[in-house]
């Protein structure tokens, strides 16, 4: 009895020494943590100061929304007009027409853009000398760097021509016998023609991002496909494309964070204030842009613009959400 019960003061006291030991390894290492914490954050503070000032330090112009607004009162002189910028907007008879245009187009910017990423990573993974394989992915990279100006001046160098005739697609349509088309009175082909200007901007770009996922996957996954006899084809479709969920999953995400927003400079830059393309191109950007430049309609403006925030937030967590659901490994919570 004698004997246990020593053993037991012995294994007691041990246990003290290590939890004694224990805690003042967790003191110190909580004392150099704070040390390092310090360098951390004065690293970071120019970063979070510029992110106050120039994103947060905004947000309270948003009283402006909600406001009768004009310059010479001010924001603290305006009069209060409650929720009549947003019921301006909703039943203006414009709504409607804007909002699907900028639904559909960013629909089909952000499904094309990310399967054309793909697409040209994958191919471009294919290529195996360092040079060539370098050189295509500059190629395709350069129009991310090209002004919107640019762009429309081009198109309609294919579309239009001088005189706003002609243009090189019609004179490819005149060879094989097809009928020319007024593309710049036609608003039908105008959300495709979008598209293909999107996916010839972003495409490299995109690439790229997914480029830096397909480096990032182990090469031992694609010995064992070796070892299977998996061909280079099976070997993309079957190993690479699955492996690229997670980066799509995110970029999905991010991208229905902004579906209500249209791409102002690339549509404006293209359509300009073409009337007769409105029924197809007429965005929440545009729309905005017209309507403060024209009526200098403040308080409306920013009605629309806290609608496309509120509605953007709100997208990316039920996106995000569904994402945790349905593929937790890729969720981003």
């Amino acid at each position: 009895m004698s004997v246990d019960l020593a053993t037991r003061t012995e294994d007691v006291a041990i246990s003290d020494a290590v939890e004694r030991r224990g805690r003042k390894r967790g003191i110190r290492s909580r004392r150099t943590w704070r040390r390092r914490d310090y360098g951390l954050l004065v690293l970071a503070a120019p970063a979070v100061i510029l992110l106050l000032v120039f994103a947060y330090g905004p947000m309270a112009g948003l009283v402006v929304a909600f406001q009768d607004f004009n310059i010479a009162d001010g924001i603290f002189g305006s009069p209060w007009a409650g929720f009549q910028n947003f019921e301006f907007f909703f039943t203006s008879g414009n709504a409607g027409r804007i909002l699907w245009n900028t639904l559909v187009l960013n629909v089909l910017f952000l499904a094309a853009t990310l399967a054309s990423g793909v697409l040209l990573a994958l191919m471009l993974n294919e290529i195996r000398g360092r040079v060539t394989k370098r050189f295509f992915q500059s190629v395709i990279f350069i129009p991310y760097f090209v002004s919107p100006i640019v762009v429309s001046i081009f198109l309609q160098a294919f579309l239009a021509g001088p005189g706003g005739r002609g243009g090189l697609v019609n004179d490819f349509f005149d060879v094989f016998g097809f009928p020319s088309v007024s593309w710049y009175t036609e608003p039908g082909p105008w959300p495709w023609i979008l598209t293909i200007v999107k996916v010839w901007q972003l495409g490299g770009y995109m690439s790229v991002i997914f480029l830096a996922a397909i480096t990032a996957i182990p090469e031992e996954v694609y010995e064992a496909g070796m070892i299977d006899g998996a061909s280079r084809a099976q070997m993309a479709l079957r190993i690479t494309m699955p492996l690229l969920r997670p980066t799509a999953a995110i970029l999905l995400v991010l991208g229905v964070g902004r579906i209500f927003y249209g791409d102002f400079a690339t549509i404006y830059a293209i359509v300009g204030d073409n009337g007769t393309l409105f029924a197809t191109t007429d965005v929440i950007d545009t729309y905005v842009f017209r309507a403060l430049r024209t009526f200098g309609d403040f308080g409306t403006t920013a009605a629309i613009g806290l609608f496309q925030s509120v509605v953007g937030f709100a997208l990316v967590v039920v996106a995000t959400l569904v994402q945790r659901r349905y593929a937790k490994e890729t969720s981003l919570l």
